[in-house]
């Protein structure tokens, strides 16, 4: 069985059993938070459990190496368009130690592109069209600076709103311990520091009384099945 099968028959008992009901969620953001961070298969379940983000809570753009490669790429246009349509009021960049981007060759990639037969002649002519192949496939050389560069860049981007925190971390890829290295929330004016606390109180506020009121479905449900 290919993997492709194998994943196409799997979701089809994941469906009929009606196993997705327990991911069900709306499109907006629980916590109003998007997140940039590596792609990383490491970080496929570990990122989500090490911060207690449950499905719905976020929104979600990986990416190699957590990075921002160009100011008008799709990147940062899924962190714009996540603010103003999405409702997202802050930002979170998450790499990693041990990442991959942080050695990458991009000669090695190229060496391994034509190995797989991609011409010379192709590669020949990205260049000649002014295409800047090593620096397109580069990493970095520190992941701290890697992260602290990609934050500034969202921060001082000419469409991202001055009340939107940036934050950036590293996380540690086999405990999912991070370290804070850009702190968002220090950038804001206490105006805008006054609004986001008052905005996440009002949410917290919310759930609980979601939350009792489901509580309140359910007894009724219970005693209702068994009468």
């Amino acid at each position: 069985m290919s993997l492709l099968s194998e994943m196409l028959e799997h979701n089809k008992a994941f469906v009929e059993s009606g196993t997705y009901e327990r991911f069900r969620t709306g499109k907006f953001p629980e916590k109003k938070l998007a997140i940039l961070a590596c792609m990383d298969a490491r970080l496929l379940e570990l990122l989500p459990h090490a911060l207690g983000l449950k499905n719905g809570d976020v929104k979600m753009i990986k990416n190699a190496g957590a990075l921002v490669s160009h100011p008008w790429g799709s990147v940062m246009r899924s962190l714009v368009v996540a603010v103003y349509a999405l409702r997202v009021r802050e930002i979170c960049v998450i790499a990693h130690s041990d990442c991959g981007m942080g050695t990458i060759d991009s000669m090695h990639i190229l060496q391994e592109a034509h190995n797989r037969g991609i011409p010379t002649r192709v590669l020949n002519t990205l260049r000649m069209a002014g295409i800047d192949l090593d620096s397109w496939l580069r990493g970095f050389d520190n992941v701290d600076d890697s992260v602290r560069n990609t934050v500034e860049l969202i921060r001082t981007h000419p469409l991202m709103p001055k009340d939107v925190p940036i934050h950036g971390v590293v996380m540690d890829p086999v405990t999912g311990a991070v370290r804070l290295l850009a702190d968002g929330y220090k950038t804001l004016t206490k105006k805008a520091v006054k609004a986001l606390c008052k905005e996440e109180l009002a949410l917290k506020t919310l759930a609980k009384e979601e939350a009792t009121l489901q509580r309140i479905a359910n007894n009724a449900d219970a005693k209702q099945n068994s009468v």
